[in-house]
C-alpha cells in the first residue's frame, strides 16, 4: 500500500513543538500495517523536523535555547535579511535539522522509542501555518 498525503499544521511560535499525534490522525491506514515506512517532509526552508524527546518540555525549551546561541539574529554578516532578522537564521537552523524523518511502521504504528516524538521546529518569529507531505508504504 501506497499513501501521499498534505497535512497543514496551524501555525505555532518560534520554538519545538511536538506533533506526532497529529500527523498520527491524518493516518488511520497505519493500523492496518504490519511493516512500512512513513515518510514525513516539510515544504519550507525556515522550519524543520527532528525525532526527539517527547517527555519533557525543558527539552523543547533547551533545544530553542541553544539553536538561537549557536546561530544569532544578532550575527553582523547576515546578507539575507529582506523578511526579517529572523529569516536567514531561521534557514541555517532548518539545514542543520534537515526537511524530513522516514520512521519504521511495525504492527499498526510508529515503532518508535519510548520517549521519542516528532518535532515542528518553527524557527521563525511568525511562520505561518507549515505543509508537510506524508507518504506511507508498507504492507
Amino acid at each position: 500500500m501506497w499513501i501521499s498525503r498534505d497535512v497543514t499544521l496551524a501555525a505555532r511560535p518560534r520554538g519545538f513543538h511536538l506533533v506526532t499525534r497529529e500527523v498520527l490522525e491524518e493516518l488511520p491506514e497505519l493500523r492496518d500495517l504490519s511493516a512500512g515506512l512513513l515518510h514525513v517532509h516539510i515544504r519550507h526552508t525556515s522550519a524543520s523536523l527532528t525525532l526527539n524527546e517527547n517527555a519533557s518540555s525543558d527539552v523543547r525549551r533547551d533545544f530553542e535555547t541553544w539553536f538561537n546561541a549557536a546561530v544569532p539574529e544578532s550575527f553582523g554578516g547576515w546578507t539575507h535579511v529582506f523578511e526579517g532578522a529572523d529569516d536567514m537564521p531561521a534557514h541555517i537552523k532548518a539545514s542543520l535539522l534537515g526537511s524530513s524523518l522516514t520512521l519504521p511502521v511495525r504492527d499498526g504504528g510508529l515503532e518508535l522509542g519510548t520517549w521519542q516524538g516528532i518535532y515542528l521546529c518553527e524557527h521563525r518569529d511568525r511562520g505561518g501555518s507549515r505543509s508537510l507531505v506524508l507518504t506511507l508504504f508498507g504492507e
